[in-house]
């Protein structure tokens, strides 16, 4: 989801649904009411939508690690031998070019 397309769709949307209840009800405060609760409902809607590829995203990236058969902890506890030195061997000649 690109952030302001999404912004503006959402502030189209609620433009046209403010007309339409204000045509509908012919009051100004009831048709602002119900624009804002509907404004609610799509930032609630937004927020589940960015959850759920969130949660996809996760999940995928978890089984692309199991595919190469090492899981998320054995990767973290490998992690923690950091704390080596990596030096390196007598026989192998470090040079900058």
């Amino acid at each position: 989801m690109y952030a302001p397309r999404v912004l503006v769709s959402m502030l189209a949307t609620l433009a046209v649904f403010a007309v339409a209840a204000y045509v509908m009800s012919g009051s100004f405060w009831t048709a602002l009411g119900q624009t804002v609760l509907c404004a609610l409902i799509l930032q609630f809607g937004y927020f589940i939508g960015i959850v759920y590829l969130v949660r996809r995203e996760k999940a995928q990236m978890e089984s692309e690690r199991s595919k190469d058969g090492v899981s998320g902890k054995s990767r973290t506890d490998a992690s923690g031998r950091d704390s080596l030195t990596a030096e390196a061997p007598a026989r192998v000649h470090i040079q900058d070019h």
